[in-house]
């Protein structure tokens, strides 16, 4: 069975794609903005934040989950590395209903 692997990191950040000002969350790491659901690839374990590329990462896709709410699957738009997330309870929810159409 693989271990995961967590560093809670739940820093405040502004949006690098649309400008937003995040707040932590207060209750798990911050993955993405919840306005426009865009990530940087800053890790390689979940908040670690020992990934080098930096890149923008898209959502792509949302798939709704009974137990976690949505999944949310990212791609790099620098290296292509693809990422999947639970959404957070303040993520807009009409983006992510939009995005499980997407794939």
């Amino acid at each position: 069975m693989e271990q995961k692997i967590f560093t809670k990191n739940d820093s405040g950040f502004i949006c690098r794609n649309c400008g937003y000002e995040v707040p932590p969350l207060r209750y798990t790491s911050r993955n993405h903005c919840p306005k426009c659901l865009h990530s940087l690839h800053l890790d390689i374990n979940p908040g670690d934040r020992a990934a080098e590329c930096g890149g923008l990462m898209e959502p792509i896709h949302a798939e709704p989950d009974p137990r976690k709410g949505f999944i949310i699957t990212h791609r790099c738009k620098k290296c292509g590395a693809v990422r999947r997330n639970k959404s957070a309870k303040d993520d807009d929810e009409d983006l992510l209903i939009k995005l499980t159409a997407m794939h």
